[in-house]
């Protein structure tokens, strides 16, 4: 046992090193993600917006606000008449909330873009990002904060719950040997 705390205490720094880099190689790529998870939030609300424009040139066209078309078409006795009204409201929706989503994280500040972000998350587009996410070596500034971040983080957990862990778990088996009945 006392080999292995040897051990453990010689690759310690190693241990530091490697985790700082892993650290701030993972949390660097968090702007990149949320970067490209902006642009696929661009492009589903300009698809959105796109039908949305459609649904006011048919409304337009009858001489009708959009909200007033949709709400006729909801009440129609027709179930196909009634889906298209309930889309026509759907997609007004979709569009205010994509917009609203957009400009947060626009809007957002080094420090609360993280925290914007995972309010106004749309875990579809998330999961379509991460799909086809490539990862990018940060050259900006918020890039940097995050390494830090990502270095602070990951040393925090290992020196303030794995590594006492680890001590406690070789520290017990040599101060304590076990006892056979």
């Amino acid at each position: 046992m006392r080999a292995i705390k040897s051990l453990l205490l010689a690759g310690e720094s190693l241990i530091d090193r490697v985790l700082c880099v892993v650290g701030a190689v993972a949390f660097s790529q968090a702007p990149e993600f949320m970067q490209q998870y902006l642009q696929r939030l661009g492009g589903h609300l300009a698809e959105a917006r796109r039908q949305l424009s459609q649904f006011e040139d048919i409304a337009r066209q009858a001489g009708r606000s959009l909200q007033d078309l949709a709400g006729q078409y909801q009440v129609s006795g027709d179930t196909s008449i009634s889906a298209l009204g309930k889309l026509m409201t759907r997609t007004q929706q979709r569009v205010d909330e994509l917009a609203a989503a957009e400009t947060a994280l626009r809007q957002a500040s080094v420090w609360t873009r993280p925290f914007v972000f995972l309010r106004n998350l749309d875990s579809e587009i998330a999961q379509g990002t991460a799909g086809v996410f490539r990862p990018a070596v940060p050259t900006t500034a918020e890039g940097l904060l995050y390494a830090l971040a990502g270095i602070v983080v990951i040393l925090a957990l290992y020196h303030g719950v794995l590594k006492p862990l680890v001590q406690r778990l070789c520290g017990r088996r040599v101060d304590k040997p076990v006892r056979v009945s």
